[in-house]
């Protein structure tokens, strides 16, 4: 118990807030775990098509709908990405005149558009009902069997 404490206080003021810090962020991104598998391989899993997914969807009743329904949002998303990156580029430069304020401007509005966009998809497709991660984790764990030959 000792030597604990004296190690704890050899650390430096520094190293020991960073565990705090470190543990904190873990805890709050720990949704990244279920991916890791997925992620962090040797060889990385070769790129899938959309028959491929289409094949998962018709596959799997449970899962094969919410992932259906997940990358339909993705299109929401990118409708509200182009709007508003359009839209926030257009009113900079018609008030500025601005190229460097329009450009980013441009890139701000593609960011909060697609923010937006997913927000609508969520509530009009009411994905707030469905697991997506679980979905996405199934069907990246059908790919990998699928590939691999299991």
């Amino acid at each position: 118990m000792a030597e604990a404490e004296a190690a704890e206080s050899q650390k430096g003021f520094f190293k020991k807030h960073w565990e705090g810090y470190k543990e904190f962020w873990c805890e709050r991104f720990s949704f990244l775990n279920n991916y890791s598998r997925f992620i962090k391989r040797e060889k990385p899993l070769p790129s899938w098509t959309d028959s491929d997914v289409e094949e998962f969807i018709a596959s799997d009743p449970v899962n094969g709908p919410v992932l259906k329904t997940a990358r339909e949002a993705v299109k929401y998303g990118a409708v509200g990405s182009v709007v508003g990156a359009v839209t926030t580029a257009g009113w900079a430069w018609k008030y500025s005149r601005s190229l460097h304020g329009a450009g980013l401007s441009f890139a701000a509005g593609a960011v909060f558009g697609w923010t937006f966009g997913q927000e609508i998809a969520n509530h009009h497709l009411q994905l707030y009902r469905l697991n997506t991660v679980a979905a996405q984790t199934k069907f990246l764990e059908w790919w990998q069997k699928k590939v691999e030959g299991h």
